[in-house]
Order: C-alpha cells, then sequence, then structure tokens
C-alpha cells in the first residue's frame, strides 16, 4: 500500500475510533505508559512533544510534571483525536498544553525546539518510520531526549489475531508492520540509525484486562486501528468476526472478562548533537 493512502486510512481510522479509544485503552495501556514517562523523566519547564497523541493520555501526564512553566505539544494524524484532546486542555484550563493535527513523517516544527519527544504506541502505524524518527531528531535539541513504546513480539500479544479476521473480510491493510519494530532488536535498531545513543530498552509483560465480552470486543473492533474497516461490515460479518475473535482469546477468559497477555517494548535514546 502506498503511504499516502496509508495515511489517509489512518487519520479516519482513529477518527472512527475516538469515541471508544480512551475508554478501551487506557487502563490497559497505563503499565507501558508508567515506564515511558519514568525512562522519559520530563523535568519541570521542559517542552515537549507527543507525537501521536490521541486524546492526551499521556500528554496530561506529562504537563503534570512539567508544571506550568513547561511547555507541552500534542500532535495527531487524527482531526477528532486533536479535537478532543483539546478540549480537556480547555476544561483543565492547561495554557501550556495545546495540540495539532499532523503526521508523524512531516512535523511543522522549528529545529532544535524540544528537550524531549514522547511517542506513545504511535511508530507501529507510521508507513515510513524512518522518516518520523529523522523528524523527531531534527526537533529535538541537542542532548534532547526522545522515549518510545511499541507493541512487542506478535506471539506475545494475544489479541494479535484481530488482524487476520478483519483482512479476512475486507481488504484493510491498516497495519501491515504493526509487530516489526517490538521484534528482537529492531526498535533499538532504528533509534541508532536514527543518530540518537545512550539507547535503554525496556520489554514488559502485563496483561491487558477486559471485565466482560462487550469490552473486549469494543477495544478490538471500534476502539483500535481496525475501526475504520469495522465500519463497513454488515451485521452479519460483524457478529461472525465478533465470535472468531472471541474463540482466538478464550484461552484468556478470566470469570466474565479477560486477562489477554501482551508484551510492550519501551526505548530511551539521547540526541548527542
Amino acid at each position: 500500500m502506498k503511504p499516502k493512502l496509508q495515511r489517509r486510512i489512518q487519520r479516519y481510522g482513529w477518527d472512527k475510533a475516538a469515541d471508544v479509544y480512551e475508554g478501551s485503552w487506557q487502563a490497559q495501556l497505563r503499565p507501558a505508559h508508567d515506564v515511558l514517562l519514568r525512562l522519559a523523566h520530563p523535568l519541570p519547564t521542559e517542552s515537549v512533544i507527543d507525537i501521536a497523541a490521541g486524546t492526551g493520555l499521556v500528554t496530561f501526564r506529562i504537563a503534570e510534571q512539567t508544571g506550568p512553566g513547561g511547555r507541552v505539544f500534542g500532535t495527531d494524524i487524527s482531526e477528532e483525536m486533536v479535537n478532543r484532546a483539546s478540549r480537556i486542555a480547555t476544561q483543565r484550563g492547561l495554557r501550556q498544553v495545546s495540540f495539532a493535527r499532523m503526521g508523524a513523517e512531516e512535523l511543522d516544527c522549528d529545529d532544535n525546539s524540544f528537550d524531549l519527544a514522547i511517542c506513545a504506541f504511535g511508530l507501529m502505524y507510521v508507513p515510513e518510520p524512518e522518516t518520523a524518527m529523522a523528524e523527531i531528531h531534527r526537533v529535538l535539541k541537542p542532548q534532547g531526549r526522545v522515549a518510545i513504546s511499541v507493541w512487542g513480539e506478535r506471539n506475545k500479544c494475544g489479541w494479535s489475531e484481530i488482524f487476520p479476521i478483519v483482512d479476512a473480510r475486507v481488504t484493510s491493510d491498516v497495519c501491515p508492520m504493526f509487530y516489526q519494530l517490538g521484534t528482537g532488536r529492531n526498535l533499538e535498531i532504528l533509534l541508532e540509525r536514527s543518530g540518537f545513543s545512550d539507547i535503554l530498552v525496556e520489554k514488559i509483560e502485563p496483561t491487558i484486562d477486559y471485565a466482560s465480552t462487550r469490552e473486549a470486543l469494543d477495544a478490538a473492533f471500534a476502539g483500535g486501528p481496525v475501526a475504520l474497516p469495522y465500519e463497513k461490515f454488515s451485521l452479519d460479518t460483524r457478529e461472525a468476526a465478533h465470535a472468531e475473535y472471541l474463540a482466538s482469546i478464550e484461552p484468556y477468559r478470566h470469570g466474565d472478562g479477560y486477562r489477554v497477555p501482551s508484551q510492550f517494548v519501551i526505548a530511551l535514546g539521547r540526541k548527542s548533537a
């Protein structure tokens, strides 16, 4: 799939997921977000860019650490995500926090602008991650830090069957390389090739917990990367896809809900010049 088309699918797909995303993934991604923020260690008064910020799950936590004297700028390819995050910032009176719609591969920011760049679970969706990393390197100040989290290896992520289940019913190619960066040393190598040094990598394997079948289905189909192709399904197709997905996660049933295994890879690097 051409990068331009893939970006378009990502943009409108996440627009569709915006209503469900936060409720489906905030608690589930928190263990990885905790490690990401620990490694990144945002400091008071620092300037931070949060790339693929979504509704601000990490952005607003960064703002708590940088304080009113800092500056936090969130970007996302989805206009709906940006609008929601902007409303939250206004409601909370956070004048130091702002959001704009832009893709990770073309950041409309000056060179050497930020002390820290964060990308929490966004880089897997970028058609050209090398270009995105070059942009991150460009906008960081000398000695600036980058912290990135991605999903880990496919065989360690229990919900991974969602992609072939959807692709069998509609051609989507939403995330053809979704697990690549989280496999082996690929994320570390990408940072090295992008000019970052002092690289630290941590891998964690928490469970992704859902209290009910409905929560698990909403997260997988409506609140994530397959939301756009899923919208095209007929009722019968949805029911069949639901049944197949639930069968794939049945080994992880826990009472009325599920405890699905996962792996997250979190990396920190520093711009040397």
